[in-house]
Order: C-alpha cells, then structure tokens, then sequence
C-alpha cells in the first residue's frame, strides 16, 4: 500500500470506505469540466473501480490516490497520475480537492509535491503533464510553483456548456536523468 506523508497531510492507496467521497466527487457538476466527464456514475461503478484499485500502475496506466489531512480523517481530495506510460516514463497529473473550506490551505501543494517525488523517484519518471483549462488560474499557479511550465495551447478543447474553451499543457522534466 502506497501512503507518502507530508507535514500537514498524507496521501494514501484508495480504501473501500473512500466509497462515499469518490461518488461525491464524481458526481459534482462543477468538477465535471475538468475531469471531461458528461454523465453522472453510480454507486455500483465506483465499488466496481474501488475494487479493482489495487491494480499496479504499470497494469491500470493509472495511480490514484486520496489526500488526507491525518489518519483520523477521512479524505479530503484525490490526485492522480493518468495516461502511465513506462516506455517513455511520462505521465499526467490531475488533483482536486472537494469543498471550498478545504481550499487555499497548501493541501494540494504539499500533496503535488510528494506526487512529484514519488513519481521521480520512485517510477524514475522522465516528465510529468499537465492539461488545465486556462481560466483555472488557481491550478496554473499551483503547477507553475513546482516548475512546470506552459508548452502550448490546444484551441477549442473542451466543450463547456455550449462553447469551446482552451486547455494549456504544463510539463515538468526530471532534470536528474
């Protein structure tokens, strides 16, 4: 089991009582812009992908992870690694942290940061990327400060609501390879 701990909070593999929270999470409207998600999932979906969680990532191409604030808590976001690829030891990264109280406290910084050592360190990853929205100016913040930077933008992405909007993409390369 993964867990990576940080001095105000921890990040660890996903357990069966996450149910809840992940169902919160992606059912949440307004997070479905970010995730490119177009439909609501049920209970039974997520236990099915909490049961088959436990997948190494070289099998799943995925890792999530749940952010916690200590032990006694229960998770208060998720950051992922996606698109896992080992042949050109690359990967994305995605984070959200569930409700605005839970925001603008270095949360999602420290647990990017122990994201980034991990995935360096432990995965020998070369690169790492990600894609934000560019009206999301607290996510380009966040990436910026660990040094990722905007190589380009995609025109017309995403299709929100009716209108098309641009996604930058951020990259980090692992400067020790």
């Amino acid at each position: 089991m993964i867990t990576l701990k940080g001095d105000n909070i921890y990040i660890r593999a996903l357990e069966p009582n996450d149910l809840e929270f992940i169902y919160a999470i992606e059912n949440e409207q307004m997070m479905w812009e970010v995730s490119n998600t177009n439909t609501p999932y049920s209970r039974f979906l997520v236990k099915q992908y909490l049961e088959n969680a436990h997948q190494d990532v070289y099998e799943a191409k995925q890792l999530r992870l749940a952010i916690c604030q200590d032990e006694d808590f229960p998770a208060v976001g998720l950051i992922d690694l996606f698109d896992f690829d080992p042949k050109n030891n690359r990967a994305g990264v995605g984070i959200v942290i569930q409700g605005l109280e839970n925001r603008k406290q270095n949360i999602g910084s420290e647990a990017l940061g122990l994201l980034i050592q991990y995935a360096f360190h432990n995965l020998n990853l070369h690169q790492l990327y990600a894609n934000i929205g560019t009206e999301n100016e607290a996510s380009k913040a966040l990436f910026t400060k660990f040094g990722f930077e905007c190589i380009g933008v995609k025109k017309d992405w995403n299709l929100v609501s009716g209108s098309y909007k641009d996604e930058v993409l951020f990259q980090l390369i692992n400067q020790q390879f």
